[in-house]
């Protein structure tokens, strides 16, 4: 007996870092994916669902991958390794570059599935994440650019989300800097995630190692670079460098098109954001809400992933967090969950119930079909429910307050 109760221990228990959804949670999340969706495919974008199941190679290029630790792994029949998706922009490469590969560029795709990720024990981070997002793949250009940018906020803006911001980078400043002190791969990464994480000691002693003191400094500032167009020309003042130039160029142009078309209210610059391994190539972007701790929103271009799964075609993309949309959605949202209408049929008149139910909803009303045995149950499952009207449906249909 003591042996079945250890088997079963976990049987009334979600694992960690997942969670039930019920009721509210279920219609937030819904609302917030029907919104975003009614920006998309008027757009041009079409649906494509990848398995929840990937082959683990899916995952694995050493420049794009995802840490093996945080990925859920299973073997298959055939002892292949399998992996429960983490990301959901790598399947869609292998889809583009597999079943799509003859459709005509650019492709222009959009999803809404989870993603799985491990995470640390008691970090507050979801291990299953609803995501909705797209990708355009074949296309580089600017103009390929700002129009993600917008479809970024505009977005948000159709879930009703007013305190929120978008903040873009680019990728290009980080890889020039870093150029210039010829540091290696593993150099690179170790600054990048200095400056993703803001941490302003640990960036001073690995700068001060260098001997190029005006680029080391420049990527000293880098982290504290956020703002409105000023960063821009601070930057200008750290470091001359022709690359760096172009970028600063194509930064001022994207904000002010946004400007020109009215939706830059919510819109600023972090030169801080570097990306997360060479995954990134150029513009890159994330998205917060007033109130969540974490990125609810980020994407950029990624031209170089393709080409590990075949096709060497450029792409952009963002992620959208549903669940984190989901819970701000749901604190203002005013919904009814329970039926206007409790409808009850006596023995032999259920056909005739069923079609009463269907009047009422044709009339907009909500009305549940009463599987209790007795009209005395009926009033009483209403009362603890908190159904406000029970019709009962015999001869004639009596309507009664509970």
């Amino acid at each position: 007996m003591k042996v079945g109760i250890k088997m079963n221990q976990n049987r009334l228990i979600t694992p960690e870092g997942t969670r039930d959804l019920l009721f509210e949670d279920c219609l937030a999340r819904h609302q917030v994916e029907s919104k975003i969706k009614d920006v998309l495919i008027p757009r041009g974008f079409a649906e494509v669902i990848t398995p929840a199941l990937e082959f683990y190679d899916v995952f694995s290029p050493e420049n794009h991958g995802i840490p093996q630790e945080n990925m859920y792994k299973l073997v298959d029949m055939k002892g292949r390794l399998m992996a429960v998706k983490p990301d959901l922009t790598m399947p869609i490469a292998r889809l583009a570059c597999t079943r799509l590969k003859d459709h005509p560029l650019p492709l222009r795709l959009f999803y809404n599935q989870n993603a799985y990720r491990i995470n640390p024990a008691n970090s507050g981070h979801s291990d299953e994440v609803d995501q909705i997002g797209i990708e355009v793949i074949g296309a580089h250009n600017r103009r390929t650019d700002f129009e993600t940018l917008v479809l970024a906020i505009q977005s948000m803006e159709s879930c009703g989300i007013k305190n929120y911001r978008i903040e873009i980078g680019h990728i290009g400043i980080f890889n020039a800097l870093t150029s210039r002190l010829k540091l290696s791969f593993r150099q690179k990464e170790q600054l990048r995630e200095l400056i993703m994480s803001k941490n302003y000691p640990g960036l001073n002693d690995e700068m001060d190692r260098m001997k190029d003191m005006q680029t080391a400094e420049a990527l000293k500032r880098l982290p504290s670079l956020f703002g409105g167009e000023e960063v821009l020309d601070e930057l200008k003042t750290l470091v001359e460098d022709e690359a760096i130039d172009e970028v600063v160029v194509y930064l001022r142009s994207i904000l002010k098109d946004l400007h020109e078309l009215g939706v830059d209210q919510h819109v600023s610059l972090d030169l801080g954001i570097v990306g997360r391994n060479e995954y990134y190539t150029g513009i890159v972007f994330q998205g917060y809400i007033e109130g969540v701790g974490d990125t609810v929103l980020t994407g950029g271009r990624y031209d170089t992933l393709l080409s590990d799964y075949g096709m060497d075609l450029p792409a952009i993309g963002f992620g959208i967090d549903v669940d984190a949309l989901a819970r701000v959605v749901r604190k203002d949202m005013s919904v009814q969950l329970l039926p206007d209408v409790l409808v009850f049929p006596y023995k032999g008149y259920a056909v005739k119930a069923m079609k009463e139910i269907q009047r009422l909803v044709e009339m907009g009303f909500q009305a549940e079909f009463c599987v209790c045995d007795t009209s005395d149950e009926a009033k009483e499952y209403a009362r603890r429910k908190g159904i406000p009207t029970v019709y009962f449906v015999g001869e004639d249909v009596v309507e009664v307050r509970v």
